[in-house]
Parts: structure tokens; C-alpha cells; sequence
């Protein structure tokens, strides 16, 4: 007999059901990124025009005539002439890599995005560097005139240099702007895998059951149903 000043027990919350903590998962998986703010967006086209425009102006540049002369032999004078790619490689293989880098930005997140974004800007750098650098360089126009001649060194005269190293320098320096926006700004930008992320991370929760509550028997009845086994909760077939 119940006491008249014992107040009644309240009933006991239902634990959720297996169909309700799946829904809630697959609505967590499938929540929207949060959108970029404006100044990130701008951001993130500028740096793409920049640095793929800047790759690719140090590859043209690359296959340019960088520097042009007179090579003396003992027959009369041959000109000779060198391109990009035969005073310094570095120019064209350090822009192969920023534009690697440059996508590879997007496909990675957190740490792994502030690394990529650095490796573009080391890029950038070193491509200044070694454009500036062959810039005014006599040696490959005397390796020309030495192969000319047949002798291990030659002489070049009247040698003049054109302004394409110049326009490599150029083409690093914006593979460094970009890096450096990537490094200021990249952690704000969306990933292209982040869509495949959390259609995988929804499908995952909706495969995902967990084990019938053996005190609730309609779940043991709505597990064999679906062909499970409710003693093992592995949400298999029956075989």
C-alpha cells in the first residue's frame, strides 16, 4: 500500500532506440561546412590566379633566350645563344613543384596544409633565387662556344642578356605571394575532399547499428527482422 505522503515515482526516460541515435549521427555527419568568410574567399582566388600564373610564366621563361654572343674560332666567328633551361634547371623544376604544391593546398587540411603551403613558398623563393642568379651568367654561353670550337673552353664576344630571367623572377616571386596567402589564410579555405568526407562519414553512421538491448524485446524482435543476429549485436546476416 502506497503511503498518501509518499510522493509517486516519475517514470523512467526510454533509452533511445537504435534508429534514433543512427539519425542523429547521420544529421552530425552530414553537418554543413561552416562558409568561408569574404576576405578568405578573396583570399583563396588570389592565390590561385597568382601562383598558377606564376608558374607558368617561369616555364615560358625557361624556354626562352636568356643570353646571346659571338663565339671566336679559328675559322671566324659563330653566334651562340643559350636558353633558360641550359643556364639553370632550378627555374622550371621549382615551378613544377609550386604548382603541385598549389593544388595540393586544397586536398589536405590543418597541419598538412600550413606544410604544403610553406614547401610553395620555399618554392617561390628558390625560384627567384636561381633566376636572379643565372641572370648575366657567361658560363653556358662559353660551354656553347667551347662546343663549338671543340676545345674545353671558348671565348664569347659581344654577348648581350635578354630579360627573361627577369620574367622567371617575376613568376617566383608571385609562387611566393601565394604561398604566403596560403600560409595567412589557408586555414580558412574549404578542402575538396570535405564533401566525400562526410557523405563516407553519413554512409558510415547509417551502417553502423548498435546491439539490441536485451531488456527491450521489440528491438530483439525488429533485429530479426532486419536478418540479424540481436545475440552478438555485429548487425550481420543470418547465414
Amino acid at each position: 500500500m502506497i503511503s498518501p505522503h509518499t510522493p509517486p515515482s516519475s517514470p523512467e526516460p526510454a533509452p533511445r532506440s537504435a534508429e534514433s541515435r543512427e539519425a542523429g549521427a547521420s544529421r552530425e555527419a552530414e553537418a554543413p561546412e561552416v562558409p568561408a568568410a569574404p576576405g578568405a574567399r578573396r583570399a583563396l582566388g588570389a592565390a590561385l590566379t597568382v601562383g598558377a600564373l606564376g608558374a607558368a610564366a617561369v616555364l615560358v621563361a625557361a624556354g626562352q633566350v636568356w643570353g646571346e654572343g659571338t663565339a671566336v674560332l679559328a675559322r671566324g666567328e659563330v653566334p651562340v645563344r643559350v636558353e633558360g633551361g641550359e643556364v639553370t634547371g632550378l627555374p622550371s623544376a621549382l615551378a613544377l613543384v609550386g604548382l603541385a604544391a598549389l593544388v595540393a593546398v586544397f586536398a589536405v587540411r590543418r597541419t598538412g596544409r600550413t606544410l604544403v603551403a610553406a614547401l610553395l613558398a620555399l618554392c617561390g623563393a628558390g625560384t627567384v633565387a636561381a633566376a636572379l642568379g643565372g641572370a648575366g651568367d657567361r658560363s653556358a654561353l662559353e660551354a656553347k662556344a667551347a662546343e663549338a670550337s671543340g676545345l674545353t673552353r671558348g671565348a664569347v664576344e659581344a654577348v648581350s642578356f635578354g630579360p627573361w630571367p627577369y620574367v622567371a623572377a617575376l613568376g617566383g616571386a608571385a609562387l611566393l605571394a601565394a604561398g604566403l596567402l596560403a600560409l595567412r589564410h589557408g586555414s580558412r579555405w574549404p578542402a575538396m575532399s570535405g564533401r566525400h568526407e562526410r557523405a563516407d562519414g553519413a554512409a558510415a553512421a547509417r551502417g553502423r547499428r548498435a546491439a539490441p538491448d536485451p531488456d527491450r524485446p521489440e528491438e530483439l524482435w525488429k533485429a530479426l527482422d532486419r536478418g540479424e543476429d540481436p545475440t552478438t549485436g555485429s548487425g550481420g546476416n543470418r547465414s
